[in-house]
């Protein structure tokens, strides 16, 4: 999927390190209808230079923000805490909904994402089937239902 296509729709951003369970998220939003383009990024310094069009993103348009962001906290270079920290931080770009999509049930992960801002916090389930549901359920509120001002 190609960045050209992403600036003339509504798109979702996903960080995730995991091929595997990129994959498995993507099939999850399909199945639940959501067809809006989704780009994957696999680490949290690849995502800042999207979000701010620095790096192989400069040809972006800045204020083109995904309509959701699913961030993985455990990423290479730039942790998903330090992602989240510095978009809820800049005025510019903390209302972009963040939803944390991650294997880690950590009650200190939990408390500090929410410190930083994130919209919500969801635990990856290991059974296949729940964490279809939970995908299919998030892409709909997020996508679907929830109203955002861009």
């Amino acid at each position: 999927m190609t960045d050209q296509f992403l600036s003339q729709s509504v798109f979702i951003l996903l960080v995730e390190d995991n091929p595997a369970d990129a994959e498995l998220a993507i099939r999850a939003l399909r199945r639940g209808r959501i067809s809006n383009p989704i780009q994957v990024l696999k680490d949290g310094a690849e995502a800042l230079d999207f979000i701010y069009c620095r790096g192989d993103y400069t040809h972006r348009e800045f204020t083109d923000f995904p309509k959701l962001i699913l961030l993985d906290l455990k990423l290479p270079k730039i942790s998903g805490l330090d992602v989240l920290k510095h978009l809820k931080s800049d005025q510019s770009t903390q209302s972009i909904p963040i939803v944390v999509l991650t294997s880690s049930a950590q009650d200190s992960d939990v408390i500090e994402s929410y410190k930083l801002g994130v919209n919500s916090y969801i635990v990856k389930p290991v059974d296949f089937e729940q964490f279809n549901q939970s995908i299919e359920r998030l892409g709909f509120y997020w996508v679907v239902i929830n109203k955002t001002p861009f």
